[in-house]
């Protein structure tokens, strides 16, 4: 069995999180502080759960989050695509303020963000408050040095650095290997879903057999479903003697969703087992909206993982918490990623407010999500109204480098979904299928919108997404 090693040396992180004061928010009415597990997968569309009305699959050990804790149904990406909704979660902030407005690859001609140096990322605020802290999958927010997890704050690694692989078996991108365990590489054998369930179920058992009893935020991110579709042959028979008649593209990404439930299921199994389960956070969500060009399913929704519209942002969310969250129940505020970040530090006592400054006025650093807390206790039922911005940089023939935006205030939403195509705009109460664009009826409120719009993109644009120092790009 792999035993995980010691984290590596975290003190070039800012001095001033040693001021926060770890506030008895949780452990007054449970006596300790909380564990948390947050499961983040890859593509899922918002309507390929059974908890969200998927045709054709079965997902009861994900469901089973829904039955014993909340489901949300107007959760949101921060992002249509990968990374920025990853550095989303573990920054508490837009994506573009982060440095991460686009996907980061293994080309730097084709790689368009790059992890802020000043940020400093949930799991190093959790560790100065005694916190274990660890990733098993992917991570996707640097392939080196200094933007690998245990440089930004997580005490140990086991997984990969990309951004995909292009084999769930050999784990190679680009025939480079990014699988990692903390800086070293490595090279294990079978499928990465099943890894990471192992690896996850692993790391439960070391935590309940420590003498001393710390914390811990485990963030297991898979890369299922994300293509390619390579479900084990087993599941892919089971899925098609079931729903004879089903697509081919269709069974295969149910075959892999459902391999990708078993391996949950295992981890939550494991939680009950070691213990922790009554007292850990478990959350769960997706990176973005699916593909649905390889078969996913977004529900009713317009557009596919990649677009502003719905389809490429709405994505399952649950949240079970013994003792705190009501089981079965059912959440309609609207939340994104970037909202996981002050949850947990609210779930452990850490108080900071939404302008990142601790209760002696010290500033942390800029949060722009909110705290679901009082969603999952049933004191609140919507957050305070804000406003939402979702940005994607790209290159290719369709973006040139440049970005996609949409911003949702009130009912309204406008966005553009490629650079080179129209403003849109849509009132999401009377239209949420985004199906008759109100920009020319509706002019003012479009106006104001695009203006609104524009004043998020430059601010966005003061944080540098590219790293310092890059050597040309003219031979890459």
């Amino acid at each position: 069995m792999h035993v995980f090693r010691f984290p590596l040396p975290t003190s070039h992180f800012p001095l001033f999180l040693a001021f926060l004061i770890a506030a008895p928010l949780a452990a007054a009415e449970t006596g300790e502080r909380p564990n948390v597990l947050m499961i983040l997968v890859d593509d899922l569309g918002y309507g390929d759960l059974s908890s969200y009305g998927g045709p054709n699959l079965q997902t009861p050990q994900i469901d089973s989050l829904a039955v014993e804790g909340m489901r949300f149904t107007r959760f949101r990406a921060n992002s249509n695509v990968c990374s920025p909704s990853r550095a989303a979660l573990l920054s508490g902030m837009y994506p573009d303020r982060a440095g991460v407005p686009g996907v980061i690859r293994t080309h730097a001609n084709d790689s368009w963000g790059n992890l802020s140096p000043d940020l400093t990322l949930l799991p190093a605020v959790l560790e100065k408050h005694g916190y274990e802290t660890a990733i098993i999958g992917k991570w996707h927010l640097g392939l080196s040095s200094p933007n690998t997890p245990n440089e930004r704050g997580f005490g140990r690694f086991r997984g990969f650095l990309g951004d995909m692989m292009d084999d769930y078996h050999t784990h190679l991108r680009h025939g480079e290997n990014y699988m990692r365990s903390d800086a070293e590489m490595i090279d294990p054998k079978g499928h990465a879903t099943d890894l990471f369930s192992d690896w996850a179920c692993e790391y439960l058992r070391e935590r309940a057999g420590q003498r001393e009893q710390k914390p811990f935020f485990l963030y297991l991110a898979y890369n299922a479903p994300h293509v390619p579709i390579q479900p084990p042959p087993e599941f892919l028979e089971r899925v098609l003697k079931r729903e004879p008649g089903i697509d081919a593209d269709r069974a295969k990404l149910v075959a892999l969703i459902e391999h990708l439930d078993g391996g949950i299921g295992r981890v939550l199994q494991a939680l009950r087992e070691t213990g922790f389960e009554q007292n850990t956070l478990v959350m769960f969500s997706s990176d973005n909206g699916g593909q649905c060009n390889v078969g996913a399913f977004n529900g009713p929704h317009r557009g596919t993982k990649g677009e502003m519209y719905e389809g490429g942002l709405k994505v399952p969310f649950l949240a079970k918490w013994a003792g705190r969250i009501t089981p079965g129940s059912r959440c309609e505020a609207e939340g994104v990623l970037m909202d996981v970040f002050p949850t947990v530090l609210d779930a452990a006592g850490i108080p900071v407010d939404e302008r990142g400054r601790s209760p002696d006025g010290s500033f942390v650093q800029r949060i722009d999500g909110r705290s679901l807390g009082e969603l999952f206790s049933g004191k609140a039922a919507t957050l305070p109204p804000r406003t939402l911005y979702f940005v994607r940089r790209e290159g290719g023939t369709g973006f040139g480098g440049k970005t996609s935006d949409a911003l949702i205030e009130g009912d309204w939403k406008i966005l553009q979904n490629t650079p080179v195509s129209p403003p849109e705009l849509y009132n999401l109460r009377d239209d949420p299928l985004e199906e008759h664009d109100l920009r020319k009826t509706s002019a003012p409120e479009f106006r104001d919108r695009l203006y609104r719009l524009m004043l998020q993109i430059q601010e966005g644009g003061q944080v540098p997404w590219q790293p310092k120092g890059r050597e040309s790009l003219k031979n890459n």
